[in-house]
């Protein structure tokens, strides 16, 4: 389990693979297994991955305060200077896609290609907080499947729901239908700053964003409840190559991990995409 000072706290990771640099970022919530489960498995032949936990997730060091996008670039600033990694090409889901933009940002020769995949941006916030963003309906109908009535006047509390998300099984992966390991969450919840920081804009402007330079894909879900971000990138975004997954929500990944690795090896370019054969 290595670990390694990143910006001041300790930071699991993992390397793996052989090839162009790629880093892998997961979404809030989660950690670095999700690209193990597949992804990396299957590209280690043709990319050099570093995988890690986001601060207060996995077995990185959990501190009250420092969840934003920009303190989250700054962790990640930290990590690739102790691992040595000048520029990388970098995957990131839901809010690991946010931490790639704002990094890139910051850093923009630290970057090579971003790959996003269902990117939350927290300046277009108060959008999804509306009673009526269909992603509320989603959550409370996913929730009621396993019995858990989520009163009306819930639906747009991003707190209460993601306690009531800890006590369903596992939806996805190997370990589909199992109960989940949720104290940690709950720990997480209740210890730090994570809820209210993630909502931040922290400097991340949509202007900014519209800005960006560096080659981006951004995938989204055909059937995901993200749609408003994903209009923001395809119509104002003039960096960024956007395309829509067939049959996939927010959490392709998971679901079809195997669109995922195509795509990946078409607009990041691995060995195996550009060398001749013998």
């Amino acid at each position: 389990m290595p670990k390694t000072l990143a910006n001041n706290i300790n930071l699991h990771y993992l390397q793996t693979g052989s090839g162009p640099e790629v880093v892998l970022i997961h979404g809030n919530g989660g950690n670095l297994a999700v690209w193990h489960l597949h992804l990396v498995g299957q590209l280690k032949d043709e990319f050099h991955f570093t995988t890690y936990d986001l601060r207060g997730h996995g077995r990185s060091e959990m501190p009250p305060t420092g969840y934003t996008s920009l303190e989250m670039a700054q962790d990640l600033k930290g990590l690739l200077d102790a691992l040595d990694l000048a520029k990388v090409s970098i995957v990131g889901h839901s809010w690991g896609g946010d931490i790639a933009m704002h990094f890139s940002l910051l850093y923009p020769d630290r970057v090579d290609r971003m790959v996003l995949v269902e990117p939350n941006v927290a300046d277009l916030i108060e959008l999804r907080m509306k009673e009526g963003w269909e992603g509320w309906k989603y959550w409370a109908m996913r929730l009621k499947e396993f019995g858990i009535e989520v009163p009306r006047d819930k639906w747009n509390d991003a707190d209460y729901m993601l306690r009531q998300s800890v006590n369903i099984p596992i939806q996805f992966g190997p370990f589909k239908g199992q109960v989940r390991k949720s104290q940690w969450l709950i720990r997480l919840l209740d210890t730090t700053t994570l809820a209210t920081d993630y909502q931040k804009v922290a400097g991340m402007t949509l202007d900014k964003i519209r800005g960006i330079t560096h080659p981006t894909l951004a995938l989204y879900g055909q059937d995901s409840h993200f749609n408003v971000t994903y209009e923001f990138f395809r119509d104002e975004v003039p960096a960024c190559e956007v395309k829509l997954l067939d049959k996939s929500t927010h959490y392709g990944p998971l679901e079809q991990p195997e669109l995922l690795v195509d795509e990946l090896r078409r607009f990041l370019g691995s060995r195996s995409a550009v060398e001749p054969e013998a």
